[in-house]
């Protein structure tokens, strides 16, 4: 039995092989037909004697129907591989039932429905349960290291200070705003089952339904499988359902992404903020023995980058000639590579050691490091308050200016802190001297411990996990 995935074969998240393993591509295909079976039966066009040999067994048969399978009948005899489908199910149930099969389908009433109930299956059964358990230890990972003093950085420099905690939560919000939206995308993906225009010409043309009847076929075909029609389609569904759903996919992609270059940077041997887990008998390096590489985080990186050029192909495949060409049809097969490049990013984090403990659990942060980085430029890492708490106690001149060369050129020269600078320059300055007083005693405190100038970093790092935690209790 082939299971390959769609994609790369290095990259093949077992969690995704039931829905997308080569082999398992028509499974969903066989739900939509038996659906429509049943739905024929139930309006009285297959009789109740022939509707009645398919039994369970006969369902499991289509159910495993490989794909392999089809390919050679197409290739043989159909040249089309829908009909190839048709064709082996006819022989499954014997010809008085099994000329039933496909009426009044066309393709893509079969293909497009059968995709989204294979992404569904995919976000349901393999993606979801992995994020919630990405979510909930990064929560902790944020709780554990709220305290933790940071110097936050732009530009690839030292800012001012944060909290590890805080530069956490940056990306567990991230994480949730883009899994809501993966929810509510998936719980809104629709199907069809309205012909090879989109119009129902079979289903009323030949009385399958009544103009006047809400309860349409196509509600009656895809209410068994647990989705709702799109409100008009073409032969093929409208493509932003999916299109949306993927796009909330390859953003997660990309939160991701953008915490294996953080982490891999935090790694660097300058830097040694963020220290990847190391497990025994792993390499570091084909030839230095002493390297300990950011392995994991860069594949989480370079995952989003293979992700981001497969969502190309979604964007290409938004238009179609008429009412649909085929133009789109090889296109969209790839575009499970999306959703298991997610997985594989995801596996990546979750992949246990012998001890049972995901890595992004084993990921530690050198608070050792962290206070070295920040103390290297504490003495003037503070210049945005001074210069603030000069102009409002009645600074008439630009403070900025003030601060920007006056005061840190003479910190760097002269190794001494920036108050100390200001009340050697308030000697010669009876005006600067006078502002000064102005300014109240805790604010001055505060220009000598660093440290403690880190706004609301921890209460908004403990939001966004009281945040989480909700959304995870509501998704769930």
């Amino acid at each position: 039995m082939n299971e390959l995935l769609p994609g790369n074969p290095r990259y093949q998240p077992k969690e995704m092989i039931p829905v997308f393993g080569y082999d398992n591509l028509y499974k969903k295909f066989a739900l939509v037909e038996i659906a429509t079976l049943k739905t024929l039966s139930d309006i009285n066009i297959i009789p109740k004697k022939d509707i009645e040999k398919l039994d369970e067994a006969k369902k499991q048969r289509l159910l495993d129907i490989k794909t392999s399978e089809v390919d050679e009948i197409e290739r043989t005899i159909t040249h089309h591989d829908i009909r190839a489908w048709v064709r082996r199910a006819q022989e499954i149930l014997g010809p008085d039932l099994g000329k039933w099969v496909h009426i009044p389908l066309t393709s893509y009433d079969v293909i497009d429905t059968a995709r989204i109930l294979q992404f569904r299956e995919a976000y349901e059964c393999a993606l979801k349960p992995s994020i919630i358990r990405i979510i909930e230890i990064f929560s902790k990972l944020v709780e554990d290291n709220i305290e933790k003093v940071q110097i936050g950085r732009t530009h690839g420099q030292h800012a001012v200070p944060i909290t590890v905690g805080f530069w956490l939560a940056t990306i567990l919000n991230r994480i949730v705003y883009n899994f809501e939206r993966m929810d509510y995308y998936c719980n809104n993906l629709v199907g069809k089952i309205s012909g090879p225009v989109g119009a129902h010409n079979a289903q009323f043309g030949l009385q399958f339904t009544k103009v006047s009847d809400e309860d349409s076929f196509e509600k009656k075909v895809l209410k068994k499988l647990n989705l709702k029609p799109a409100r008009i389609s073409t032969q093929i569904l409208p493509p932003e359902p999916l299109g949306f759903f993927l796009f909330s996919c390859v953003n997660l992609s990309a939160v991701l992404g953008q915490f294996g270059r953080d982490s891999r940077h935090l790694m660097r041997s300058e830097i040694g903020e963020i220290v990847e887990s190391f497990e025994k008998g792993q390499v570091g390096s084909s030839t230095m023995a002493h390297k300990r590489n950011p392995i994991n985080f860069e594949n989480i990186e370079g995952m989003w980058l293979r992700t981001k050029s497969e969502f190309n192909k979604v964007l290409d495949c938004l238009i179609s000639e008429h009412q649909r060409d085929l133009v789109g049809s090889s296109v969209a097969r790839d575009y499970p590579i999306i959703l298991i490049n997610l997985q594989q990013q995801l596996n990546t984090l979750l992949k246990k050691n012998k001890s049972a403990t995901a890595f992004l659990e084993r990921v530690l942060v050198n608070e050792e490091a962290c206070l070295f980085n920040f103390r290297k430029n504490a003495d003037v890492i503070l210049a945005e308050p001074l210069y603030i708490a000069l102009q409002m106690a009645g600074y008439d001149e630009d403070a900025h200016e003030l601060v920007n060369h006056k005061i840190i050129p003479k910190v760097k020269e002269t190794g001494k802190s920036m108050v100390e600078i200001l009340n050697e320059l308030t000697q010669d300055d009876k005006k600067l001297n006078d502002i000064i007083k102005n300014i109240p005693d805790e604010v001055l405190g505060l220009l000598e411990r660093s440290e403690n100038y880190i706004g609301d970093a921890k209460n908004k790092a403990k939001e966004i996990v009281e945040y989480s935690k909700s959304i995870i209790n509501l998704i769930k």
